[in-house]
């Protein structure tokens, strides 16, 4: 079922002369400019990979991937009753949180012909109450997400892209323990990071440290370090 969000962002991108919902080889794009598909992903990038993978092929494509900074939870108090029960989320997201999706989109990112777009939303979730069957399963469901407002936009199009997406501080060469503090992160979310940015061609190994592996980035050329100086 499509949620509102998802509607909003589509509406968002398809600009005047685009279709939405439109057929395109066997597949059916959010929206179609001109030669370029637009699709729109709030569940994870990994079930999409093979349907962009076909589609680059053949077409531009750009995939949008919204990342909720701010999300307002709203409940009913009975089940006839208005949305009047509200609350923040006390989880904020972040640009780099995208990493959690890329970490199953290494084998179609990079390419010539796709860019993703991460796009950060403030947001309301709609839940309704159900009775918990299964040990762990939250008391209630999510009906729908609305955007209330869109943050900002970040495009990679190339693997060098994912670099600004790592705080200035990281050093040339790192661990994913290095990593996690730098990101104030945990180690499992450091992994995610040095995975993809590995798998993507931006780093490579160097060594080992025990178990660790060792990251090196790509250093700066000599002018663009005489270019740094400068500044």
């Amino acid at each position: 079922m499509e949620t509102s969000l998802h509607r909003s962002l589509k509406q968002l991108y398809a600009t005047q002369g685009s279709r939405t919902e439109a057929a395109v080889r066997g597949y059916r794009a959010d929206v179609l400019q001109e030669d370029m598909v637009v699709e729109i992903q709030a569940s994870p990038l990994g079930a999409i990979s093979r349907k962009v993978a076909d589609l680059v092929q053949h077409h531009r494509v750009l995939v949008v991937k919204p990342i909720t900074h701010r999300r307002v939870l709203l409940r009913q108090s009975s089940p006839d009753a208005d949305w009047n029960l509200r609350r923040l989320s006390p989880k904020r997201g972040c640009l780099i949180d995208v990493f959690d999706d890329l970490v199953r989109f290494t084998r179609v990112f990079p390419h010539p012909n796709l860019t993703i777009e991460v796009v950060l939303v403030d947001e309301e979730e709609l839940r309704v109450p159900r009775r918990r069957r299964r040990f762990r399963r939250p008391d209630y469901r999510v009906q729908d997400r609305r955007l209330t407002a869109v943050v900002a936009r970040r495009r990679l199009a190339t693997a060098d892209d994912l670099l600004g997406l790592l705080p200035p501080a990281v050093p040339s060469c790192f661990s994913t323990n290095v990593l996690a503090k730098h990101l104030d992160s945990s180690i499992w979310f450091a992994r995610k990071v040095a995975y993809t940015l590995r798998h993507c061609g931006v780093t490579h190994v160097t060594g080992k440290q025990g178990n660790r592996l060792i990251y090196e980035l790509p250093r700066a050329s000599a002018a663009e370090e005489e270019l740094m100086v400068a500044c």
